[in-house]
């Protein structure tokens, strides 16, 4: 329904016009639900226009904790401890969040106006006037962690590809692909077509996230005591309406552990462990092997394993453009990466990095602007870590499988 149809055309202001709003009754509650294009300021006025115009009881918001932090506080990004980030194994995460960043800063750079901002506009106005805040949406982080671990090994290469384009497009939006954004969801955005071709993409972006939104819509009005004649806001982006309405209608299961459970991150894929443990137990077979059979032809698969681990991951580090220290650290850690696992090259010679390299004030300030271009992830101390975090990893995965190649041909 309309809000076209629930008040008078003279009496209508003309920020709500034509607006995509839903009213869903759901347990003696009344959500109403605008759905907002997260780059147009005819949203921003829409929020505005409807919080003047009714009474709510609270507002919620398309947004995760992380993400209305970020949006409250945009100087918080400064407290972040890189050290911490790569020893907890997050750097992977903050790479991709600092990437869709990027990509949301070409949006307002483009058009003027902050993505997003009609969340901020809605949390505003519901601290003005006294009334609670809901944040519904999942955790970004967890989105991205499923939206990864839901599509094939090859498949992720055509999501680092989407990642990557956003970042390094030098290029204006073009106005279709802003049209899409106004009617879709910045995430699937960020990833271009490959997220509208792949349905595990849809269903982890779009689809889990109009269940969970409901779910947790549901879970505060019960938290709240929430009855009758109450009345919610629900500010979603317009590609979500539809689906987020039905959920809200039709979910049968209890909110918290519906919830719950779309907030778990799923289990990571064994194989690849599986299959690196089978190469890495397999060269060194080879290379016991090799001594069994000749000390000196022993002494070359052992050189070959060194040489080609040390030499790539310290190679990694230098792409990176990492302090020689790093290089160094890249150069140890890689031939002894079995002997820890969990740990990966790339961790320790990042955490060497951040450690001599501490980053600056400057780094932060600049840190948005600088990964939009490729010579700001060298120049930026921070996303130069996180590079070289990267690289690293990368030299010595390849590494393993070069070595192990250049081990067996030597004994057959």
């Amino acid at each position: 329904m309309s809000l076209d149809d629930t008040l008078p055309a003279d009496t209508l202001p003309a920020a709500l016009q034509g607006q995509p709003i839903e009213r869903v009754f759901r347990d003696g509650v009344e959500y109403v639900v605008l759905g907002t294009a997260h780059v147009s300021r005819t949203s921003v006025e829409a929020v505005d226009a409807l919080l003047d115009l009714e009474h709510f009881d609270a507002v919620a918001v398309e947004l995760c904790p992380s993400r209305a932090q970020g949006m409250r506080h945009p100087d918080a990004i400064k407290q972040m401890d890189l050290f911490q980030v790569i020893r907890q194994g997050k750097a992977g995460m903050v790479g991709a969040s600092l990437v869709l960043s990027s990509f949301q800063k070409r949006l307002a750079d483009q058009y003027g106006i902050q993505p997003g901002a009609e969340m901020k506009a809605a949390m505003d106005g519901a601290d003005l006037r006294g009334v609670p805040v809901w944040l519904v949406d999942r955790e970004v982080g967890t989105t991205l962690k499923r939206a990864w671990r839901g599509v094939s090994f090859m498949q992720r290469f055509g999501l680092l590809g989407g990642l990557i384009a956003s970042v390094f497009e030098r290029e204006n939006i073009e106005e279709q692909e802003i049209e899409k954004l106004k009617q879709g969801d910045m995430l699937e955005s960020a990833f271009g077509e490959f997220a509208r071709d792949s349905a595990p993409l849809y269903q982890a972006l779009i689809a889990e996230r109009d269940a969970y939104m409901a779910a947790r819509l549901r879970e505060e009005a019960k938290r709240s005591g929430f009855a009758e004649q109450r009345r919610v806001l629900v500010v979603i982006g317009a590609g979500h309406l539809k689906g987020m309405c039905e959920a809200l209608r039709s979910q049968q299961d209890d909110p918290a552990t519906l919830a719950a459970e779309l907030a778990k991150s799923p289990p990571k894929s064994k194989w690849p462990k599986y299959l690196a443990i089978g190469l890495v137990l397999a060269v060194f077979a080879a290379i016991a092997f090799a001594f069994h059979r000749n000390a000196a032809l022993g002494a070359q698969a052992l050189r070959d394993w060194v040489m080609w681990t040390a030499g790539l991951s310290a190679l990694g580090a230098i792409v990176a453009g990492g302090h020689p220290l790093s290089v160094l650290a890249a150069a140890i850690a890689g031939p002894i990466k079995p002997f820890r696992p969990g740990i990966p090259s790339g961790g320790i010679s990042a955490m060497v990095e951040a450690w001599v390299r501490k980053p600056r004030v400057a780094d932060f300030d600049t840190l948005r602007d600088d990964i939009g271009h490729w010579r700001g992830w060298w120049r930026n101390r921070i996303a130069r870590t996180l590079l070289n975090f990267f690289l690293v990893c990368i030299g010595t995965v390849a590494a393993e499988y070069i070595a192990g190649i250049h081990i067996f041909k030597s004994l057959f």
